[in-house]
């Protein structure tokens, strides 16, 4: 057994490459090998978000607080809240972060393929995050 105490692991900024406006990430869970799956706090301000990006093996989101927006390639942009899970499959394009107006909190869950966890794309335009 391993517990990692809350506050035993410092909070992180959202690299500017991969994330528009201000993203806290919290790091929750990095399984041992033989285990691949890998966990985090994903905290958003107001008009924050992710640059497109895809995972080997698919990716789950459970929203903790705010309000949202997620969004696939070829899809709408769906609204998400707490409560709500999100599930990208394997290699799916995809963005995901706060509403224009509110921050959003969600635990991603996703797990290592060959040592990678995910693979970071084009940052979304203004046009596209405002439709």
């Amino acid at each position: 057994m391993d517990i990692k105490r809350i506050g035993s692991r410092a909070s992180g900024k959202g690299p500017g490459d991969w994330f528009t406006g201000a993203v806290r990430i919290d790091a929750l869970i990095e399984a041992a090998e033989p285990g691949r799956v890998v966990g985090a706090s994903v905290t958003f301000e107001p008009g924050a978000r992710t640059a497109w990006h895809t995972h080997p093996l698919g990716q789950s989101l459970i929203v903790t607080a705010g309000c949202g927006w997620a969004q696939k390639w070829d899809g709408a942009r769906e609204e998400i809240r707490p409560g709500d899970v999100v599930w990208f499959a394997a290699g799916e394009k995809h963005w995901h972060g706060a509403t224009a107006t509110t921050g959003m909190t969600h635990i991603a869950v996703q797990e290592k393929l060959d040592g990678k966890v995910v693979e970071w794309m084009e940052k979304v335009s203004e046009e596209q995050y405002g439709k």
